[in-house]
């Protein structure tokens, strides 16, 4: 027998877990409680008292056996209900003995009782959100942010009209790289304010952001005609411009995720549209009105339709879920996450490069002797590519995954730069197809990195994300276009430098998300991610 239960025993004494050794070391105690037990339950019957208390001291018993079910459950081991009803040998761990006395099961017998009363048991997780995904009140949101989108984005959409124009009519005794400040100075301010602005929307929402943002961007509109010398349009559209944008562009692309989580990429690439046609509207309108009624009065009706944009917009951008109670500054202790911190640097590399051609383009093509008209018309162009750019990539991410889609049409651009703009873009043919390719696949720079960066956190957390990776990649935008402009120096008025540095850039870009996928999503090639 005494050979059996040796048998029977799990455990050698080496081995035994601790909390198993202090339960048995409660088997000679446990004993003389059973020994007592069976002399109190004979007066139960005799003692109504006593049968009350004996009632209450079960249904604690009952309640504490709950709560440790809940903590074996919790550590996934079982330690303990093991050694209540099979007979083991009872260790003395510090005297080396054993005997093959088997532990008795009683009702009243929990060892259990030695675990530390601090274990968080009952500790229960926030509930996840929901999304609408649809609904007339999603679309609206998304609607408003699409004029929003227009009214700001759009502007910057249309900086290689302007960069044109004011180089060769009010600035004319400045560099390229002189004036290409006053853009990339637009650039950095709308992406750096997001610093607070993020954090502000997860707090207070979109309402108090979009309608200064409203007041700044109309009035950089009616003022920048009025300009003259350098430093009005670095305050007037450089700061005054920049800041407005940064407002409005912001809480558009964050609202759209209160209202959408699985249809996120198609409703953010609807949204960010509105910047591409922004940027075929605005150029037209430039193009026809300045020859016609003046670059003032041309700069009114801009200034008109921005208003028109921003009112729609203030009405229909808003918010869904609960503020979050961080307060409103960024936290750059997520860039020990790695995989946002290469997502940072590839979008950092994207915006380097997207805005290059997005100002110069004019330029170059009026340095290469195209017409004044095609000129000024190849930037629509590009845009038109951007509008469907922005919103086929977002339907795609959705199918194929957010860092799969980025990475392939980070691809096609890259072909589009060195394969096409390089060798051809001297041909009408040639840049007219870099337009629309590049603008279609540069697209995705705009409505694809703000849904990757929400997939790396919490939906209440994503305006912190997205002002934290903006913070940095605004200086990529600060400095991006001025460095364009001293490469066109370099190169003695040639822009085949320009075209080099924006292909390489782009080549940095895809091997920091490739990193970042790798990361989160491993090496499988068709895993969606």
């Amino acid at each position: 027998m005494e050979s059996e239960a040796v048998a029977e025993v799990s455990h050698s004494p080496s081995t035994i877990p601790e909390s198993c050794s202090k339960s048995v070391r409660y088997s000679e105690n446990q004993k003389n409680m059973d020994g007592v037990n069976l002399e109190e339950s004979k007066n139960l019957s005799h003692n109504p008292s006593s049968a009350t208390s004996y009632q209450q001291a079960e249904n604690a018993r009952s309640s504490r056996e709950l709560q440790i079910s809940q903590y074996q459950t919790a550590v996934g081991g079982d330690s303990f209900s093991s050694f209540e009803s099979s007979p083991v040998k009872e260790q003395d761990v510090e005297k080396g003995q054993s005997s093959t006395e088997a532990i008795p099961a009683s009702p009243l017998f929990n060892p259990q009782l030695a675990l530390p009363s601090v274990f968080p048991l009952d500790s229960e997780d926030e509930p996840a959100p929901t999304y609408p995904e649809g609904g007339l009140g999603a679309w609206l949101v998304v609607f408003g942010a699409w004029c929003g989108m227009f009214a700001s984005l759009g502007i910057g959409n249309t900086l290689a009209t302007y960069q044109a124009y004011i180089s060769q009519n009010i600035l004319t005794s400045h560099s390229p790289m002189q004036i290409g400040w006053i853009f990339s100075l637009y650039t950095f301010l709308t992406f750096d304010c997001g610093i607070y602005i993020g954090p502000i929307f997860d707090v207070y929402g979109p309402r108090w952001l979009v309608l200064p943002g409203s007041m700044c961007m109309v009035a950089a509109m009616f003022l920048m005609p009025e300009c003259t010398k350098y430093w009005h349009f670095i305050i007037v559209f450089g700061i005054l411009g920049g800041i407005g944008t940064s407002l409005i562009f912001t809480p558009s692309i964050a609202a759209v995720g209160h209202f959408f989580n699985r249809r996120r990429g198609n409703a953010t690439g609807l949204a960010a549209s509105g910047s591409a046609f922004g940027g075929i509207i605005f150029p037209i309108v430039l193009k026809y009105l300045i020859p016609k009624i003046g670059f003032v009065w041309a700069g009114r009706v801009m200034g008109l339709i921005v208003l028109v944009l921003c009112i729609i917009a203030n009405l229909f951008i808003k918010s869904r879920l609960p503020p979050t109670q961080r307060p409103p500054h960024p936290d750059f202790r997520i860039f020990k996450d790695r995989a946002f911190a290469l997502t940072v640097l590839g979008v950092f590399f994207l915006e380097w490069a997207l805005f290059i051609p997005l100002t110069y383009i004019t330029s170059y093509a009026l340095a290469e002797g195209f017409t004044r008209t095609m000129a000024y018309m190849i930037l629509p162009i590009l845009n038109a590519g951007s509008a469907v750019g922005r919103w086929l990539p977002g339907f795609f991410s959705d199918k194929l995954g957010r860092y799969n889609t980025t990475i392939l049409f980070i691809l096609v651009t890259i072909f589009s730069i060195i394969a096409i703009w390089l060798p051809f873009g001297s041909y009408t043919s040639g840049l007219v197809i870099f337009a629309l390719l590049f603008g279609f696949a540069s697209g995705s720079n705009i409505s694809l990195t703000p849904v990757c960066i929400g997939q790396l956190c919490e939906t209440k957390d994503y305006g912190r994300y997205y002002a934290t990776c903006y913070t940095v990649v605004s200086f990529g935008c600060l400095t991006g276009v001025p460095i364009a402009g001293v490469l066109i120096r370099i190169c003695g008025g040639s822009y085949w430098g320009l075209v080099l540095f924006t292909g390489i850039s782009y080549v940095v870009a895809l091997v920091a998300f490739a990193g970042a996928r790798i990361l989160k999503g491993g090496w499988a090639i068709f895993k969606k991610f």
